[in-house]
């Protein structure tokens, strides 16, 4: 339980939080827990969607799928792209099935039979009981496509779209308020890429349309793809000019992945994403600033997770096929773990993360996998996210954990240990997590609560913790080989919680009132 220290000493490792409601950051937005559903490999056909699984519904959606989204707690989902958006007729996906249009979908390589369109994804979102949020594409369209599309999913009635909706089985407008305006319109691969100033000329005047079809949508605006983009920060910076007084929030895409053996840098991915939202939130204010403007832009992390991207042969190597298998990483335990840490940065930064999404929600890259012969399945990385939506609840508190650092190769010196707390004024519930990054070492926590009495611990889980199962996965043999498991290493006494941290866990720990 011992390790140097940067002084050259030996010591125990700790990690030492004070929490106190009167220091909060801001409530927690529900909207922080969505994912993504894009018309990519088995995401949608074979995914949410296969008329003649066992556990289909007479609109072919997959109830076995359908129970674990409800179980995982996503609040919000994405759709139809990401990539696909960006070269996608929407009109293509409405009206009898039988008359739809098959097309080549260029972002994938794919041929998309138009069986599933907006409102197939509009009836899969009222039955998993989820927020839709809708890209429009502004690669190959524009600003009269995007207007069309709202007109015909939120107006009540009397004009040409509207009235097709409702001639298509939809008499009530859907209401949707999340919008895209587009997707990744910074790089390169994308179908319509564009430079910054003619994607934000663009985006500016299609969000001052859109919102004269319904005043009420709340609009995103594209940020960079990732934050290793040669264009970072001038991107945000160029696109924020024009769209500036016209949206809402500005987005942010990350995948993460382990490179090599390097174990110490991936358990500090949050730490990447710390500095990406830092970074998007400067370049937002000071584009504020500029302009005068006390406006505090939210940000819509509306892509990220693990993937390891290393591996994937890359879209031009594809063969053009219906649903093909793409990227159905299958995730292991530290996978989880960083999962875990990922959900505690976007917590962290709450007062200006209003949006998230964990891309993507079936079979790519994705938290539910799904086969045509056999039950859904969770993989590794479904039970931190699910923790997270079920328990963060009310506002998260300002924690400033002490704790030792240890040296990565990619990152530098990071702290060992992380936590993250929220407390709910409603219940009075409070719940702790936290990360240990050690690979042998358990961390020792405190928390010190005075300001929050009466407590007792309710629940307390752990994932990962021993190294033996740290590349253990759950997969369609052993679907359930991997969950969280309950410890009872804690003591809360006179206002002082500890808890022993495991090596290269993600800890929840849930307390409650006593009367």
């Amino acid at each position: 339980m011992t390790t140097r220290n940067q002084m050259g000493s030996t010591a125990v490792l700790t990690c030492t939080v004070t929490l106190d409601p009167a220091f909060g950051i801001a409530p927690v937005d529900p909207r922080l827990f969505g994912s993504f559903v894009e018309h990519m490999g088995r995401c949608v056909y074979g995914g949410v969607f296969e008329p003649g699984h066992a556990e289909a519904d007479t609109d072919g959606l997959r109830a076995d799928v359908l129970k674990l989204v409800r179980e995982l707690g996503i609040t919000v989902a994405r759709y139809p792209g990401g990539n696909f958006v960006s070269g996608y007729r929407w009109e293509d996906g409405v009206g009898p099935v039988a008359d739809r249009p098959r097309r080549l979908d260029l972002a994938w390589r794919s041929v998309e039979t138009n069986a599933f369109g907006l409102n197939e994804f509009m009836t899969w979102t009222q039955r998993a009981a989820v927020e839709p949020m809708m890209a429009v594409n502004l690669g190959t369209r524009g600003i009269q496509e995007a207007c069309d599309l709202l007109e015909y999913a939120n107006h009540p009635g009397g004009t040409y779209w509207s009235d097709l909706r409702r001639r298509h089985g939809v008499a009530d407008p859907y209401g949707i308020e999340l919008w895209c305006l587009g997707n990744e319109m910074d790089g390169p691969w994308q179908v319509g890429h564009k430079s910054a100033d003619a994607y934000g000329a663009l985006a500016a005047e299609t969000a001052k349309a859109m919102r004269q079809v319904d005043p009420s949508v709340k609009l995103v605006a594209c940020g960079s793809s990732n934050d290793r983009m040669p264009t970072f920060g001038a991107w945000e910076a160029t696109v924020l000019d024009h769209t500036f007084d016209h949206v809402d929030y500005i987005s942010l895409h990350a995948y993460f992945e382990k490179h090599g053996d390097d174990r110490a840098s991936f358990l500090a991915s949050g730490l990447a994403m710390d500095r990406f939202i830092d970074g998007v939130v400067a370049t937002a204010d000071h584009v504020a600033a500029k302009k005068r403007s006390r406006k505090k832009l939210q940000l819509s992390f509306d892509e990220w997770n693990i993937w390891y991207e290393s591996r994937f042969a890359g879209y031009t190597n594809l063969e053009w096929a219906e649903a093909p298998r793409l990227i159905e990483d299958e995730y292991t335990v530290e996978d989880a773990v960083v999962v875990g840490s990922l959900l505690m940065s976007l917590l962290r930064h709450a007062d200006r993360v209003g949006v998230a999404c964990l891309a993507q929600l079936v079979n790519i890259i994705a938290p539910i996998r799904a086969e045509s012969d056999r039950p859904a399945w969770r993989q590794t990385i479904f039970h931190p996210f699910a923790l997270t939506a079920r328990h963060a609840r009310g506002t998260v508190l300002r924690a400033e954990p002490r704790t030792s650092t240890y040296d990565t190769a990619r990152h530098g010196d990071v702290p060992v240990a992380d936590v993250v707390a929220t407390h709910d004024p409603e219940t009075g519930q409070v719940t702790v997590l936290a990360l240990n990054r050690s690979e042998s070492e358990p961390v020792n926590l405190t928390a010190q609560l005075r300001a929050l009495p009466g407590l007792r611990v309710v629940e307390h889980v752990v994932l990962g913790g021993d190294s033996a199962e740290l590349l253990h996965t759950n997969n369609a043999e052993d679907p359930d080989r991997v969950q969280p498991r309950t410890s009872t290493d804690h003591t809360l006494t006179d206002g002082e919680l500890t808890a022993a941290l495991p090596p290269v866990s993600w800890t929840m720990l849930r307390l409650a009132p006593t009367a």
